[in-house]
């Protein structure tokens, strides 16, 4: 764990890196106490859609997800020690679930769409000293079965919505053999890894689900002996009311909080006090094995526009792929587990578009429409209302809200 001066010095070097970053310190009330909060319109403003600064732009790996206000898809940059650390911080965390579990594992097969996660996983596998593969996300489903079948991973690298395609495509997982499952990108509630688990003929024990973001990496991981994520060693994490961001959210029930981060193991993202905008609940330090760790329950739910369908999309996305069929739609978005409806209250919209407007959403993140063609996720639903409950005026960005629905019974 760092104390509050580990963090303050670690924004005085961000400040160097970062000449934003530095007047920003500079201004901020409490800069000098604490630095400031870094929010996604601190990061729209100086660093998704910038350039990188020419002091450090040497040797970085750019990486692109959903969009933003201005249009323009968010940029993320790793520097090659981020990358070495990235991989090293997953590699450790899988490698000491592995040797606990006491499953020798021989092979692994990586199928988890694009990103990040997907363009480094083959060096996860190199680091653990297993043989890997990685199967493509423009492939279609049938291929991903096939490859399964002929390569038999002990150990299976995937995100919730294709293991739930994957699960529905077989027929009988346990077929093929997967003694390991690891998990990314997506929340992965409690009864629905133990579903996952009797399909495939292992204990709950055997899946591990992680939680991460482009920005800071892996964030934290799911303990089975304990019932609660565990925050990533080389994390400082805070919990903090919607209060404090000042951003216009409701106020948040009884221990729920959002999470905030300061990462000391990057260095081409200014992350310190990064605001997640992921809700958590029963944030705490614990004791687990003599050591101060930061634990939370589960996540609730993402405040603030960025949402998850195999990959990210925004709100802003969604309302770019929609407005040219309407001007006056308003717009609601439902995620109920993995699943996305967008429903589209207008009285002027004929019903005949929805079709279209169904597969510009899909297509508005390229990688998304090509996992859903191949079979990989399932379609995103847009259904159209002539309530007359929408608010009278031109729709704004800052009125659409992602509305989530509790999914207790949650099974692939």
């Amino acid at each position: 764990m760092y104390d509050p001066g580990s963090v303050l010095q670690l924004a005085q070097e961000t400040a160097v890196r970062f000449p934003w970053y530095a007047r920003l310190l500079e201004e901020s009330d409490d800069g000098m106490e604490s630095p400031p909060l870094l929010t996604a319109s601190i990061l729209e403003n100086h660093y998704y859609s910038s350039s990188p600064d020419p002091a450090i732009a040497s040797g970085l790996t750019s990486y692109s997800t959903s969009g933003t206000s201005s249009g323009k898809r968010k940029t993320i940059y790793y520097s090659e020690a981020d990358e070495r650390r990235y991989v090293d911080v997953k590699a450790d965390m899988y490698l000491h679930w592995l040797l606990a579990g006491g499953v020798p594992i021989h092979r692994a097969l990586s199928d988890m769409g694009t990103g990040h996660a997907a363009g480094t996983a083959l060096d996860v596998f190199f680091r653990l000293g297993v043989q890997g593969e990685s199967v493509s996300f423009e492939l279609p489903i049938e291929q991903h079965l096939e490859r399964l079948e002929a390569f038999r991973p002990e150990l299976l690298y995937t995100m919730p919505s294709i293991l739930d395609r994957i699960i529905r495509a077989a027929g009988q997982p346990n077929r093929f053999g997967i003694r390991k499952i690891i998990l990314v990108g997506e929340i992965a509630p409690p009864s629905w890894q133990k579903s996952v688990a009797k399909k495939f003929g292992i204990k709950t024990a055997d899946i591990l689900d992680t939680y991460g973001s482009i920005e800071i990496g892996t964030i934290a991981s799911f303990s089975h002996r304990l019932g609660r994520y565990v925050v990533a060693e080389g994390l400082h994490a805070e919990g903090i009311g919607t209060g404090t961001l000042r951003e216009g959210f409701d106020p948040l029930p009884p221990g729920e909080q959002v999470l905030v981060l300061t990462s000391f193991v990057r260095d081409a993202f200014p992350a310190v006090r990064y605001v997640t905008y992921d809700v958590v609940r029963d944030f705490r330090v614990m004791e687990i094995d003599g050591v101060p760790r930061y634990t939370f329950e589960g996540i609730v739910k993402r405040l603030g526009p960025e949402l998850k369908h195999g990959e990210k999309i925004s709100l802003y996305d969604i309302e770019e792929a929609i407005r040219p069929f309407s001007e006056d739609a308003d717009i609601r978005v439902e995620m109920k587990g993995r699943s996305m409806t967008v429903t589209l209250t207008s009285q002027t919209l004929p019903a005949v578009l929805i079709p279209a407007i169904r597969s510009a959403v899909e297509e508005q993140i390229p990688e998304i429409g090509a996992m859903i063609r191949g079979g990989l996720l399932d379609g995103i639903k847009v259904n159209l209302s002539r309530s007359e409950a929408a608010p009278k005026g031109k729709p704004s960005i800052k009125n659409r809200k992602i509305h989530y629905v509790r999914k207790e019974e949650d099974t692939p």
